[in-house]
């Protein structure tokens, strides 16, 4: 299984109105995620992670049709077909959440043909009382999906950046099945080690892969850190990036799963 991680950098406002970086990310999904079975891409890269003033004007319906940010990443992948999972957008809905708000921070994966396979709305919101918990409603549905293609795929548990340093999330993905975990993210620069070691702590805990996507560049000013990762179940760093716009290509051998839980069967001994 080949897997294309692609870690974008970017500024903010004027330097890249939203639908020319919508264009930019398509292109590069086009021609990085060409010959790959999985593209990954990171949180909220069409509204800024951290450009919190701007996301009621970049929020997008996902109702009836993908949004013009996706519209050109879905075309890409099914060009090249791979599975693409877009990242996430600022999702606005007509009806309001239990908080009363209508906005979201939703993940998307596209399957080869451009269409929506799955959805997850994020459940832990940063900010401590600012940012998502004062603008977004948490998600509160769990989200593993069995990727359409290759034919040995695993399936996928879905989660978005700050769900990291939350555990019970992973261990609940396992007990639905997961064995790979997707981790798009806007994670700044001040704290890019504890990105690095939770990522290996949820790949060998939970005996799964991950494959995580970070931002390069800046959000609101803010740097970002990079570092996205491909981990394998024994917790083994595959492929690192740095801190600059980079794109990982990793092949993933999807019976190691079954291999590291049977060698070392951790995941039986579990008593609470």
């Amino acid at each position: 299984m080949r897997v294309a991680v692609l870690q974008l950098a970017y500024g903010e406002g004027a330097e890249e109105p939203v639908a020319e970086r919508a264009d930019r990310v398509a292109e590069l999904v086009r021609t990085s995620g060409a010959g790959h079975d999985l593209v990954v891409l990171p949180e909220l890269w069409s509204a800024g992670g951290f450009a919190v003033r701007d996301w009621e004007e970049r929020s997008q319906s996902l109702t009836f049709s993908l949004p013009p940010a996706l519209a050109p990443v879905a075309q890409a992948a099914q060009e090249i077909g791979a599975v693409v999972h877009a990242g996430s957008v600022v999702e606005r809905t007509g009806e309001p959440g239990p908080d009363g708000r209508h906005l979201w921070n939703t993940s998307v994966v596209l399957g080869p043909d451009g269409k929506v396979v799955a959805t997850y709305r994020k459940v832990h919101r940063f900010g401590f009382g600012g940012g998502e918990p004062r603008l977004m409603e948490a998600g509160t549905e769990l989200v593993v999906v069995d990727l359409p293609a290759p034919a040995d795929a695993l399936p996928a548990g879905l989660s978005t950046c700050y769900d990291l340093r939350f555990p019970e999330l992973y261990r609940g993905l396992v007990e639905l099945g997961a064995q790979l975990f997707l981790v798009p993210a806007a994670w700044p620069a001040p704290r890019v080690e504890a990105w690095r070691l939770l990522l290996r702590a949820r790949a060998i805990e939970d005996q799964c892969f991950v494959v995580a996507c970070n931002t390069a560049g800046t959000h609101a000013g803010l740097r970002m850190g990079g570092r996205s990762a491909v981990i394998d179940p024994w917790g083994r760093v595959l492929a690192e990036a740095g801190t600059e716009q980079e794109v990982l290509s990793v092949e993933i051998d999807p019976g190691l799963v079954a291999t590291a839980r049977t060698d070392f069967p951790v995941l039986a001994d579990r008593r609470l």
